[in-house]
């Protein structure tokens, strides 16, 4: 039933993918429970508005619901073309023995599994082109929110990275060496435990890497800088 405010922010587990939704109707400003996830996608002003309650028009991202619903299929037919270290820790990280106190949120598992699937399963991503900016690197983001975890997701996709350097030196797909660029003084201090030898680290405090491949982790380069030392 329709309503005009909404009475609980939570209805699904961080933990599952999302089954249910508010949906939001413009035209009467009121929210509606519905079934199955939310589009994904971003709420712009109406044109003209000065409005304070402004409902906004919601624009679809089509790239993102393109890539969802194939990155669901590949997990769900067990990860097909990814290499063995991949595997290995895709296992690690959804094997609810290893993580019996604190499990990985949903959001953190898709967010690094896009990333391993955009790199590691060509035959299923046909028709998914990544627009580029015209620069030398390609930019692939995760959008993640507030207080979800995107540390952890920064420690899984270095680890994913230097452990199939490490085991494949030849395959241009991966890098031992990462450079993490943070925006202020105040988050690279916070981002020092991504680095695999320094004091607090993220693979060993919450059990990221599997104890036996923690030398090999240690073989990468991890270097945190501020932007400013980039010197523009």
């Amino acid at each position: 039933m329709a309503q005009t405010t909404i009475d609980r922010l939570i209805v699904n587990t961080p933990y599952d993918e999302p089954a249910r939704h508010w949906r939001y109707e413009r035209e009467t400003r009121t929210f509606d429970l519905v079934e199955g996830r939310r589009p994904a996608g971003y709420v712009v002003a109406s044109p003209d508005s000065r409005a304070f309650d402004d409902p906004g028009i919601f624009v679809e991202i089509p790239l993102v619901n393109q890539i969802r619903p194939r990155v669901k299929a590949w997990r769900e037919a067990g990860y097909p073309g990814v290499t063995s270290i991949t595997r290995r820790l895709l296992e690690h990280w959804r094997d609810p023995e290893e993580f019996e106190a604190r499990r990985f949120f949903f959001c953190q598992l898709e967010a690094v599994e896009t990333l391993i699937w955009l790199t590691e399963a060509p035959a299923e991503r046909a028709g998914i082109e990544i627009p580029g900016d015209g620069g030398a690197f390609i930019r692939k983001c995760c959008k993640m929110a507030t207080g979800s975890g995107k540390t952890l997701v920064m420690a899984m996709v270095i680890a994913w990275h230097i452990l199939n350097k490490v085991a494949a030196p030849q395959d241009a797909r991966f890098a031992r060496n990462v450079l993490v660029i943070a925006p202020g003084l105040t988050v690279k201090k916070r981002l020092a435990v991504l680095e695999p030898a320094g004091a607090g680290s993220y693979y060993e405090a919450f059990n990221i890497v599997p104890s036996a491949l923690l030398d090999k982790l240690r073989q990468g380069k991890v270097l945190v800088r501020n932007w400013h030392a980039l010197g523009w």
